[in-house]
């Protein structure tokens, strides 16, 4: 199994349940409330703060000025909110920003020695991973996990957490205001279709696949698309492995591959029996950002507008 797709099932592992069943021609998602609670108000930056994260109440006395992220996701929404000259190192998958002090720490082989040695005052994780939480706790270092999420609405609340957190609310606020903007107009972009199209999104070339129930797949759902390996996950765990005949007989009208494992329209078309699936005939291979597709955070806008535009581009050759 691919490193992907491993660190995309460890991923699943920490998601819940809820899915938004947003469609094309619906209203786009209220920003929702930051679940945060301040005990004190200032007319500048309130603190303490009190940020609900997944390992509950979390309270910070202060504007935190050496920040440690071992999630990439959190990584990039602490550049996007203005935090970036807090964050002192981030893990060794936090390869954006460019300007993110990539270190060689890990979120899922974590050295708690190498961690405190950085004298952290937050650390952000995005799964409790040979208890970080409790290990740094007893060190008395904050941490916020913040797990993956499934939906849109959720993306937002962690901006506005890591706003919060960072002493950046208002920034945080801009910038879910502009990402929920950019949404809609993605959504109110796309041709109106007579039916429902299909798609198929590949992890790597073992197959390897996601369902509706993830982010990813909820990602595809804003835009009305149907996922083919949604009836072949029959355990519901939402990363199934599809065989060449299911895919093959569900005969997608799209198909995404990632860029890292250097698939393309040639290569998937050069797949025995794959050449007569509706998605390679009308040249309906996207490929997209590895990165950017297995992340929730402010590039997920990103994901979304390359998914539209294979889609777009599908309908005005048909």
């Amino acid at each position: 199994m691919s490193v992907l797709v491993g660190l995309m099932l460890l991923a699943a592992s920490c998601t819940g349940s809820n899915e938004s069943d947003y469609r094309p021609g619906t209203t786009v998602p209220s920003t929702p409330a930051t679940t945060v609670e301040t005990a004190a108000v200032s007319t500048a930056v309130a603190f303490p703060v009190t940020i609900k994260a997944g390992n509950g109440p979390v309270t910070l006395e202060q504007r935190p000025s050496a920040i440690v992220s071992l999630s990439p996701t959190a990584t990039e929404m602490l550049f996007a909110v203005g935090a970036g000259d807090q964050v002192i190192a981030v893990d060794e998958y936090s390869t954006f920003p460019a300007a993110a002090p990539v270190t060689d720490l890990s979120g899922f082989t974590p050295n708690f020695e190498a961690i405190a040695a950085h004298e952290p005052d937050l650390v952000i994780i995005s799964n409790d991973i040979e208890d970080i939480v409790a290990t740094l706790g007893a060190l008395n270092i904050p941490v916020l996990l913040m797990p993956a999420v499934l939906t849109i609405d959720e993306v937002f609340t962690q901006i506005d957490q890591i706003g919060a957190a960072t002493g950046h609310r208002t920034e945080a606020a801009e910038l879910v205001e502009l990402l929920a903007a950019d949404l809609e107009s993605i959504v109110a972009g796309l041709p109106v279709m007579d039916e429902p199209l299909t798609y198929y999104h590949e992890l790597d070339p073992t197959f390897y696949t996601v369902t509706s129930s993830t982010f990813i797949g909820h990602v595809y759902s804003l835009l009305g698309l149907v996922n083919i390996a949604d009836p072949a996950d029959v355990d519901g765990f939402g990363y199934p492995q599809l065989s060449v005949e299911h895919i093959v007989s569900s005969d997608p009208d799209l198909i995404f591959v990632t860029d890292c494992c250097g698939e393309s329209l040639e290569s998937v078309a050069a797949r025995p029996g794959w050449e007569n699936i509706s998605a390679v005939q009308t040249g309906s291979v996207v490929v997209v950002d590895d990165d950017i597709a297995s992340r929730w955070g402010p590039r997920t806008l990103e994901f979304l507008a390359s998914v539209a535009a294979g889609v777009a581009a599908l309908q005005a050759g048909g």
